[in-house]
């Protein structure tokens, strides 16, 4: 059986979609899986086993479509479900099936303050897309695969006197996800455990102000120099992961790495919070209760609307870093 699984964004949805992938190949005998998804989040999948083939598209199906109708699918997995995987199965005109993604209902939450999504991670809605298949939950954590040329060999990239370090992770897509500098610093002065900044080329304005803040603090600057399965080896190898609710929480749950997540303008109702089946006591959420603006987006904002970006600025720093002391 050859089957063509498609989720074409980001990083965090990407990974969330491995376990299905897994179950997938593990359950069904003799299944061949492709995956489609954007050139940019291809380093995501390209080292899973449990993958034959992948495509990738710039900005249009029609780039792939004459490839993927070659292969025959006999099933397309759509963990994506808007327009244009709408377009995809139409073209392929193989037999498929999608996920509940509730739309709606995000809907209502967000321009209403309604909640009535389920209490189920979106890894449970994904496996909705192949219980006809007859392929279950195996209840494992996702799947990232880190190359031996992408391992990090922490002592010789930072003058660490121990293993026993903190990874934060600063970025996020949006500015409305993003912990703000005044709240990192309340934060990392309770902190005497060395600490490693992941991030992006964007995020190393902001680590260098950190580092400023801390000339007498064991702190490294890792943004803008690693690439993503690089920042995941150090993640992996830390103790703890402080993180925005962004990509790197997803991958940190693949090594069931502790993870304290703040939660800005998003919301762990909508279903994407840390996936950790076995050890769901490792991981935790800090997010400001009781704002009538929050969520304000499903996704994110550039600047709060509402100009106070109370979802970060009144975060409890002493009780996330007592969190993250407790989870070293």
């Amino acid at each position: 059986m050859k089957i063509l699984v498609v989720r074409f964004s980001s990083i965090g949805d990407v990974v969330l979609t491995t376990p299905v992938v897994r179950c997938l190949k593990q359950q069904i005998p003799n299944c061949e899986i492709h995956f489609i998804t954007k050139k940019a989040f291809k380093g995501i999948l390209e080292h899973n086993s449990n993958i034959s083939k992948i495509f990738t598209i710039d900005s249009s199906i029609s780039e792939v479509i004459p490839a993927l109708k070659e292969e025959k699918y006999d099933y397309v997995i759509d963990l994506h479900k808007n327009l244009r995987t709408f377009q995809l199965k139409n073209k392929l005109g193989r037999p498929s099936y999608s996920f509940p993604k509730l739309n709606f209902e995000k809907w209502i939450l967000v321009n209403l303050k309604r909640n009535n999504m389920p209490k189920v991670h979106v890894v449970d809605r994904y496996f909705k897309a192949v219980e006809k298949l007859g392929v279950k939950n195996d209840n494992k954590p996702c799947d990232f695969f880190i190359q031996l040329s992408d391992e990090i060999q922490i002592k010789d990239h930072f003058n660490l006197t121990s293993e026993k370090y903190i990874t934060i992770a600063i970025g996020a897509q949006f500015a409305t996800k993003r912990m703000p500098f005044e709240k990192l610093k309340e934060i990392i002065e309770q902190l005497n455990q060395s600490i490693i900044l992941i991030g992006g080329e964007t995020d190393k304005t902001l680590a260098d102000e950190i580092l400023a803040a801390f000339p007498n603090k064991t702190i490294f600057s890792a943004c803008g120099i690693f690439s993503l399965a690089q920042s995941a080896s150090i993640v992996k190898q830390s103790r703890v992961l402080l993180t925005n609710d962004t990509g790197m929480m997803h991958i940190a749950s693949c090594f069931q790495i502790p993870t304290i997540s703040v939660w800005g303008n998003t919301v762990p109702e909508l279903g994407m919070y840390p996936y950790f089946p076995e050890n769901p006591e490792i991981f935790s959420i800090h997010e400001v209760k009781g704002l009538n603006c929050r969520p304000c987006s499903k996704i994110g904002f550039q600047k709060c609307p509402k100009g106070h970006f109370n979802c970060m600025n009144l975060q409890d720093s002493k009780v996330i870093g007592a969190d993250i002391l407790g989870k070293i």
